[in-house]
C-alpha cells in the first residue's frame, strides 16, 4: 500500500505542471512550432517554412564561444523571448542556454509600440521583462 503512494503521488505531481503552467500564462524553454503569441517563450521551429519576422537583422551572442579549430560553426536558433530579455541578452541569456550561441529574437506583437498585456492579476513585469509579485522563475 505504501508503495502505491510513492507512485501516485509523481504522477499526480507531473500531470498538474501543464495546469500550472497554463494558470502562469507563460512558459518559458518551450519549442514553439506554431504561431507565436505573447507569453509563450522559447525556441521556435521553423522546419522548412521561411524565416519568422525578427527585432534584429543580425544575431545576437552574449558571450562568444570557445573556438574549436575544424568545428562547424554554430548555426543561429530563434528564439521568442519578451523584449526586455532581448534588450538586455546578456543578463537572460543562461534562462534560454542560449549565451554562446547566435539567437534571432522573433517578433511578436508584444514588441509594436504602445502593446499592452492582458492582466490576470499576476504581478506586473519591468521594462527588463521581468514578473514581480508572484516569484515566478524561469527555468
Amino acid at each position: 500500500m505504501n508503495m502505491t503512494r510513492f507512485l501516485i503521488l509523481p504522477a499526480l505531481l507531473v500531470a498538474a505542471l501543464p495546469l500550472v503552467a497554463q494558470a502562469q500564462n507563460v512558459s518559458f524553454n518551450a519549442t514553439i512550432s506554431g504561431q507565436v503569441v505573447p507569453g509563450v517563450y522559447g525556441q521556435v521551429a521553423i522546419g522548412n517554412g521561411p524565416p519568422p519576422p525578427v527585432v534584429y537583422a543580425q544575431p545576437v551572442i552574449a558571450q562568444p564561444a570557445p573556438v574549436i579549430v575544424g568545428a562547424a560553426p554554430v548555426e543561429p536558433i530563434y528564439l521568442h523571448v519578451p523584449p526586455g530579455h532581448a534588450k538586455n541578452w546578456h543578463k537572460h541569456c543562461h534562462e534560454y542556454h542560449a549565451c554562446e550561441r547566435p539567437v534571432y529574437f522573433v517578433r511578436s506583437a508584444e514588441y509594436q509600440p504602445g502593446y499592452q498585456p492582458e492582466h490576470h492579476g499576476h504581478g506586473h513585469h519591468d521594462e527588463d521583462g521581468d514578473d514581480h509579485g508572484h516569484g515566478h522563475h524561469h527555468d
